[in-house]
């Protein structure tokens, strides 16, 4: 058996998890600084590197209580290169370079979006590729097709917001709080995902994703509501392209509306990522879709990929919640066959913060 233990510091949550085989998990330990993100309605890099190198120690010294194995043990150390928030990512590099001197194990670096698709083949061991990739997080949004030997052809990209960030920007918007993404979910069940019509996003290549279009709506949606209702005597003033108004003219919005809105937009990300993969899938022939990125935690985006799926006969895999997030075990998933191949790499290497499926 090959022990890997996986470092992932890419954003706000220090993730070490050990893996066998590639598939085994072990361990997987998380401590997330998210709480203290949540005043400023976003992650801060300063903030978030800081935490990485309060807590990495700890989270380490966790994984391998949780997988009874001491770092003797481990056949070799992969880490998050890339992409990611550059000071964070240089915390995991230097702690995964400095157990990879003092246990004379090789390095494997890893590329974050790659990881979030093999946390699908993680899940589902019968999950080979080819098959088309759809990465849904804060910072990412994309297609692609996974080919053999850890090869990712890149189909298409979001052309300005990630889908997560724009669910963080609608939360904001609506006065929902941060992280956006699980409160949006939440409300939406409360409201009616038809009442409220929004544009789904056009782009020029047939696989690129744009969201600031249907966050814009929102924004004008509610400025619309605010002045029509006369929700307060106060008026939205931020400038159009910010998408930040003080929410506070939200006070007295009656929470059923502010549900049809939340509802309204995620329905429309939600058809906008399905109808993009199924496109990919049908131009591509391949019957296989693995979705990855915290975004995929999203209970309305399974539900419909679930009926589209069926409706196209095609197979449709979502890692489990805790694979969805950011995490070790993902990390440490991807590097056994990387490491088969010997995609090692010297204690030279550095970081790329704009790495994307290399």
């Amino acid at each position: 058996m090959v022990r890997i233990v996986g470092i992932e510091t890419s954003c706000d949550e220090t993730a070490v998890g050990i893996v066998e085989d590639g598939r085994s998990i072990l361990s997987n330990a998380v401590s997330s600084s998210l709480a203290l993100h949540g005043p400023y309605g976003g992650v801060i890099p300063a903030i978030a590197a800081r935490a990485h190198v309060e807590t990495i120690w700890d989270v380490f010294a966790a994984a391998l209580e949780e997988a009874r194995r001491s770092p003797a043990e481990l056949d070799a150390i992969a880490v998050t290169r890339g992409p990611g928030l550059p000071g964070a990512l240089l915390i995991g590099l230097a702690f995964a370079k400095g157990l990879a001197l003092a246990l004379d194990r090789p390095l494997v670096p890893v590329d974050h979006l790659a990881a979030h698709l093999y946390a699908a083949q993680m899940a589902v061991p019968t999950l080979e590729p080819p098959y088309v990739g759809l990465v849904v997080s804060g910072g990412h949004t994309l297609l692609c097709v996974a080919h053999d030997d850890c090869r990712f052809e890149l189909l298409g990209e979001t052309k300005d917001d990630a889908v997560g960030e724009a669910f963080d920007k609608v939360a904001k918007l609506l006065g929902l709080g941060y992280p956006g993404g699980p409160a949006i979910d939440r409300i939406s069940d409360e409201g009616d995902g038809t009442r409220v019509r929004l544009p789904r996003g056009q782009t020029k290549r047939p696989f690129d994703f744009s969201f600031s279009g249907l966050k814009t709506a929102v924004y004008q949606y509610v400025q619309k509501a605010a002045q029509l209702q006369a929700l307060s005597s106060r008026v939205l003033q931020p400038a159009a392209c910010s998408l930040q108004p003080d929410t506070s003219t939200l006070e007295h919005q009656d929470i059923a509306d502010i549900a049809d809105i939340a509802a309204g937009f995620q329905e429309a990300a939600v058809d906008i990522l399905i109808t993009k993969t199924l496109r990919a899938c049908h131009r591509t022939g391949i019957k296989r879709v693995a979705v990855g990125g915290g975004v995929a935690s999203n209970r309305r985006l399974r539900a419909r990929f679930g009926e589209a799926g069926a409706a196209n006969k095609l197979d449709v895999i979502f890692p489990p919640p805790p694979l969805c997030v950011d995490n070790g075990a993902m990390v440490a998933g991807i590097g056994y066959p990387l490491l088969q191949k010997g995609r090692v790499a010297s204690l030279s290497i550095t970081s790329d913060s704009n790495l994307c499926l290399n």
